[in-house]
């Protein structure tokens, strides 16, 4: 085997690689021991033709795929591994010589990771950031607290609809008397105040009694996810069916003892504060390392090939359509309601992309100029928290782990190795 290098521009490599005639004979004898059985010659039972009558009944040129795809993929990561190539993209391959006897000679022409100049990222100024906990904050939680454990008890005849009740509805809309899709329903329920309704539509129901019914003029907002109703003005008829009221339980030692392990509410009250002090203490870090990256992405220069956005972008199509499943939904029926084609939605993907990309090449750049390391430590501590984030046994997970979980793992880590680097060299 003979490769020869040449970068090209765009960030490119062109690979011209040859490979012996004796080991591209291996590669086609496999193929045909693998195909036999398709070839029907005649005078042979199918199957039990020899290759050179196989070769001349359908054209020598009838194993050349088959093999090329037997010797070319190892070989082709042997350059790649021999040749500190990091492709980011599957190989544009172009044949020049093939044939019995002959060598096999091609060219790959394949994308690379792009080279990362780097700026200053020692010494740079960090804003401190500092959350500190308020008795607001505490009594917002408690507060939470008590609507989850809430009663709901259905209101007595007479009573008015208030924010903070849900109601049972039927409504039908129309706009210039014609009805329009989605526009109505029965039995519907909804909370007063959750802004989870057409702007001005829980508004004008509360007041309402049960049996009530009513025309509510409303209008759709500008940038309504259905073009044919953005703006338009629209009428609901309503009829309210029932009233439901949360009774909020009294917030005291018994409220503690009822939602928690303590027996005092100023118990529950000190364990509610260390956990906010926690968040805060975690987001203050993750804001701090936010600017911080920005700060050197700023001073950082990097052409990203569009192959990697377009990978990148590919993931979260991926995620996009993962999530909406456990919606009951599919990406078709996304777009659809949104009014967005896909090119649209990966357009809106773009910017994140080519800066997620950019960061995680600067953060690679910033690891290999510091000879930082990932040690095996922290590896099986990686491991370990992933074993109890799912239930299972840490000690038993990480005993476990395949060499390919821990080169993820590994890989996946240099990016926070170089960001407590950078953090730990700040100001």
């Amino acid at each position: 085997m003979n490769a020869n290098v040449e970068k090209m521009e765009n960030n490119q490599v062109k690979l011209e690689i040859t490979i012996e005639a004796e080991k591209f004979e291996e590669g086609m004898q496999k193929a045909f021991f693998r195909n036999a059985k398709r070839f029907n010659v005649p005078g042979f039972r199918r199957g039990k033709a020899p290759r050179k009558i196989v070769e001349k009944y359908y054209g020598e040129s009838v194993l050349y795929e088959e093999a090329f795809n037997i010797v070319v993929p190892e070989v082709y990561d042997e350059v790649i591994k021999e040749n500190n190539i990091e492709a980011v993209s599957n190989p544009d391959i172009d044949i020049t010589q093939i044939g019995e006897g002959k060598d096999l000679v091609f060219t790959a022409v394949v994308t690379v990771k792009p080279e990362v100049k780097l700026g200053k990222y020692k010494g740079i100024k960090v804003e401190k950031k500092n959350y500190p906990v308020t008795d607001e904050d505490i009594e917002k939680h408690l507060n939470e607290m008590a609507n989850k454990n809430a009663r709901i008890i259905t209101a007595e005849e007479g009573v008015t609809c208030e924010n903070g009740n849900t109601v049972i509805i039927d409504f039908d809309g129309s706009i210039d008397g014609v009805p329009f899709e989605g526009g109505k329903a029965e039995k519907y329920s909804l909370e007063l105040g959750s802004g989870s309704f057409i702007p001005g539509f829980e508004e004008q129901v509360v007041g309402m009694k049960v049996g009530e019914e009513k025309d509510l003029k409303v209008t759709f907002p500008e940038n309504y996810f259905s073009t044919e109703l953005a703006g338009k003005d629209a009428i609901f008829k309503v009829k309210l069916h029932e009233i439901k009221i949360k009774e909020l339980p009294k917030i005291d030692d018994e409220f503690a003892k009822d939602v928690s392990e303590f027996d005092t509410l100023d118990d529950l009250k000190e364990d509610i504060k260390e956990h906010i002090e926690e968040e805060n203490a975690k987001k203050a870090k993750y804001e701090e390392e936010e600017e911080a990256i920005n700060t050197i992405l700023d001073k950082t220069t990097v052409d990203v090939p569009r192959v990697m956005i377009d990978n990148e972008i590919d993931e979260y199509i991926k995620d996009l359509e993962s999530r909406l499943s456990y919606q009951g939904m599919t990406l078709d029926m996304y777009m659809q309601l949104m009014g967005k084609e896909l090119a649209d939605i990966r357009k809106e993907y773009e910017e994140r992309a080519t800066k997620n990309i950019k960061t995680r090449l600067m953060l690679e750049a910033i690891f290999k100029a510091e000879d930082l390391e990932v040690t095996d430590e922290m590896v099986n501590e990686k491991l370990a928290e992933t074993a109890k984030a799912y239930g299972r046994d840490a000690e038993e997970f990480v005993a476990k782990a395949t060499d390919q979980m821990k080169d993820y793992v590994r890989e996946e880590s240099k990016y926070e190795v170089a960001v407590k680097f950078v953090m730990a060299n700040a100001k």
